[in-house]
């Protein structure tokens, strides 16, 4: 795939299998801090929320990050898209967020600003492409991915404890209070 700065990337397959969980990773346009505010990140929740009802999918885990997103879900119908599932999780948190800076912080858009060669321009809130999709199809995985996800802040240095971090289902699991999103189950 051909991309405005002239380098070609490969494009991203996935794979639609019933009954595999997805583990996915996406990043803002090269990697900007750009959900590093609770009014961002609050807008990808209401996506995820959005996303989960339109698209019948289980969230099993998630961690907002500054710069990018993991999310695991597990898709409940037998016939299901993927990348629609994360096109409309992305497009909704991209198009908020456009609308905000144009209002309130236009200076951001030039670092968001990319020329295609017959002069077009666009603003983009997340990196191109799919992102990181890898299937999962074992419990020992999925739960392994949770562990992994719920670290991404302590790893970071952000928090000292997974639980500490408010924008990630890392609570739900401990079962504690002032959840932002509840999951719909474990693996």
């Amino acid at each position: 795939m051909w991309k405005p700065d002239g380098t070609v990337t490969k494009l991203r397959r996935a794979f639609n299998d019933t009954g595999h969980a997805h583990e996915l990773t996406f990043c803002c346009y090269q990697r900007l801090p750009l959900l590093s505010k609770d009014r961002t990140r609050e807008w990808f929740i209401e996506a995820l929320e959005f996303a989960r009802s339109r698209w019948t999918f289980e969230l099993w885990a998630y961690v907002i990050m500054p710069e990018h997103v993991h999310v695991l879900l597990y898709p409940t119908s037998t016939h299901y898209d993927i990348s629609l599932i994360l096109k409309s999780i992305k497009l909704s948190v991209s198009r908020k967020a456009m609308h905000y800076l144009k209002k309130n912080a236009p200076h951001w858009l030039d670092k968001l600003k990319v020329v295609w060669p017959d002069g077009r321009i666009e603003h983009r809130f997340w990196q191109q492409g799919g992102g990181y999709d890898r299937n999962i199809y074992s419990e020992k995985v999925a739960w392994a991915s949770i562990n992994y996800i719920h670290e991404n802040p302590v790893r970071r240095g952000l928090v000292d404890s997974k639980t500490d971090w408010r924008w990630s289902s890392a609570r739900w699991y401990e079962g504690l209070d002032n959840v932002v999103l509840a999951m719909d189950g474990a693996p």
